[in-house]
């Protein structure tokens, strides 16, 4: 994030303030049990609020979908890879392992990863694993595979790890994944402008319906929820999204996309759910009143 600013600001002095968060420290506890999203992002938007620092700079699938009073989510830079991936083995030696009795165990420590593998793999066990790459990289050697986010190992030149790159129709991401959100106090704006540099406004459009999808489920990293948001040729936006019922293995998963025009033209609906709107926030959240009506029969 440093390399960016400066690109587009020769000369920018830049300090990096390291903030420990509770999500950091507390790898043993589920994120459902200490508080979801927020315990990776709570401390370093504390940091900035009391001016410790002038900017957050967060991973988006783990910033929780509402921003609090005093910030703003000033950037979003071009989106690294948005894919989930195995490591340790693919998919078809999982299914193998299952069919020939012998098992197979993936460690996870998100409730969307599990119910779609799941669904991918009938019959494999699951087991809990959080950390920080390295600590997952590890550890990955106590499971038959660990399921990771493509773009954090890019980001740390670890491909070389990866067994199988997972679809998103296949495994939809969770929302943001894949790219960083830059966070500044609201009332600060040489700093926003500052920021503007560094926006990409396809990566704006796409993360922004993802997080308005989540935010019309209420949720965050605990639910079994997960979109993904593409731009389609010139003029159209499209986002996936699946819901489970429970975030245990074996619940019901749906699936559903919704699509509309960012051109002049009048907007135009895929698949099942309530008439979009040009927005990416109301396309966002179309498709998530779509599944959640759906989930509950309606």
């Amino acid at each position: 994030m440093a390399g960016l600013l400066r690109g587009a600001h020769p000369g920018l002095e830049i300090e990096i303030v390291p903030v420990s968060t509770e999500g950091d420290r507390r790898t043993d506890v589920p994120l459902s049990v200490i508080g979801g999203k927020g315990v990776f992002s709570k401390e370093i938007q504390r940091a900035v609020l009391d001016g410790r620092a002038d900017i957050a700079v967060h991973s988006a699938k783990d910033l929780p979908a509402l921003t609090p009073d005093g910030l703003t989510l000033a950037a979003l830079p071009t989106r690294g890879d948005p894919r989930d991936a195995l490591v340790g083995a693919d998919l078809a030696s999982l299914r193998s392992a299952v069919d020939e009795g012998r098992g197979a165990v993936v460690a996870t420590g998100s409730a969307r990863r599990r119910v779609q593998l799941a669904a991918l793999v009938p019959g494999v066990g699951f087991e809990e694993l959080r950390g920080n790459m390295a600590t997952r990289l590890q550890r990955s050697g106590e499971f038959d595979a660990i399921v990771v986010a493509v773009a954090a190992l890019e980001r740390l030149e670890l491909t070389a790890h990866l067994s199988e790159v997972l679809a998103p129709d296949a495994m939809v991401p969770q929302v943001g994944q894949g790219a960083l959100a830059i966070e500044c106090r609201s009332d600060e704006r040489w700093i926003r402008d500052l920021l503007g540099a560094i926006d990409d406004a396809a990566t704006n459009a796409t993360v922004s319906a993802e997080r308005a999808f989540l935010v019309e489920l209420g949720g965050d990293c605990s639910l079994p929820a997960g979109a993904h948001c593409t731009i389609v040729g010139p003029d159209e936006l499209r986002i996936e999204g699946v819901l489970a019922a429970e975030p245990d293995p074996g619940s019901p998963v749906l699936r559903g996309s919704l699509s509309t025009s960012m051109g002049p033209q009048e907007p135009s609906l895929e698949a099942q759910g309530s008439p979009a709107d040009r927005s990416p926030e109301e396309l966002g959240r179309a498709l998530a009143v779509s599944l959640r009506a759906r989930m509950q029969g309606g």
